[in-house]
């Protein structure tokens, strides 16, 4: 059987985490990591994973051998080592949601002229894009992308909203260019934060992005689950059209609806809950469930990944192989 293919652009980076439920800090693999863990428990077994991602050669064989424990990655996949040290990133937790992050080493981005033909040789059907060090693509990049794939294009936005300043810590910035980010994309992903950076509402945010072209909107509030924006007529991966320039739902009316999860979870590691959510929602979008169900799934899944510390055996845990820890 031939597969269809998810790629997935972002930065593996390797996490030291302080909480203050913690009597010894934890050293894991964290950023992309997580969205590949939930990928690879979510996704249906037609699909395979190909990562086109970057990773320091300091970390090039660990995080070889890490993508090799996910079950659907594809045969062909390989990550591409680059001659600069890995991104790695010091978390301090306040509260269960709260927490600064200092970033060092600095994988570079993509440019179009090194994506365009990694894209081409991808073969791939549709294209997961989280930004974890904030700079894996710029404007123009991600522009093009969208010129040549057709395919559909999940975004986690995520950390382009936060700047990085002279001693690596993480601050919030404004998101410059809306409208252009938001037509790159067909299915987009913030928190409360981000989205604080984009626009002064989740409405205006949502007007901008629909009226781009944009499937769904979806902006996640930690405990309280997440609410979606879509056009009146889409409600699975089987109304999606392919994005064209002439912006289809301008003149559709907006459906919108607060998703409170079944379960929370207050105990437990809550680093990588939105990339394991955003991972898992677009799964089950991909595998047709409808976007209130694809919701609930990924509910589930970012519940079930506080229960468990790091990327490292994340898929097997999601799945329900492993007990909680």
């Amino acid at each position: 059987m031939t597969k269809k293919r998810v790629g997935v652009i972002g930065s593996i980076v390797w996490d030291v985490i302080y909480g203050r439920a913690r009597s010894t800090k934890v050293e894991e693999w964290g950023g992309i990591t997580y969205a590949l863990g939930g990928l690879d428990a979510a996704l249906d077994d037609d699909w395979a994973i190909v990562p086109l991602i970057k990773v320091g050669e300091d970390l090039a064989a660990r995080a070889t051998e890490f993508i090799h424990t996910l079950e659907h990655l594809a045969p062909d996949a390989a990550l591409i080592a680059v001659p600069y040290p890995n991104n790695r990133v010091e978390l301090r937790y306040y509260d269960d949601e709260r927490r600064s992050e200092v970033l060092t080493g600095g994988v570079p981005g993509w440019t179009w002229l090194g994506l365009k033909p990694v894209l081409e040789q991808a073969r791939l059907d549709a294209l997961y894009i989280n930004f974890l060090s904030g700079w894996e693509l710029d404007l123009e990049t991600v522009q093009l992308i969208r010129r040549h794939f057709a395919g559909p294009i999940y975004c986690d936005l995520h950390m382009l909203a936060w700047a990085v300043q002279p001693d690596g810590l993480r601050t919030l910035r404004p998101i410059p260019n809306v409208r252009e980010w938001c037509a790159s994309f067909d299915f987009l992903q913030v928190n409360e934060d981000e989205m604080s950076m984009l626009a002064p509402d989740p409405m205006a945010l949502a007007a901008t992005a629909l009226h781009e072209g944009v499937k769904t909107l979806a902006v996640t509030l930690g405990k309280r689950g997440a609410v979606y924006f879509a056009p009146s007529h889409f409600d699975s991966i089987r109304d999606f059209t392919a994005h064209t320039p002439t912006r289809p739902h301008v003149h559709t009316p907006i459906k919108t609806a607060l998703i409170p999860p079944e379960h929370i979870t207050n105990d437990g590691d809550p680093t990588g809950c939105g990339d394991v959510w955003g991972a898992t929602y677009f799964s089950r979008l991909l595998a047709g469930d409808r976007l209130s169900d694809a919701i609930l799934a990924a509910h589930r899944a970012a519940a079930r990944n506080v229960g468990h510390r790091g990327a490292s055996g994340l898929s097997a845990h999601l799945r329900g192989k492993i007990s909680l820890t």
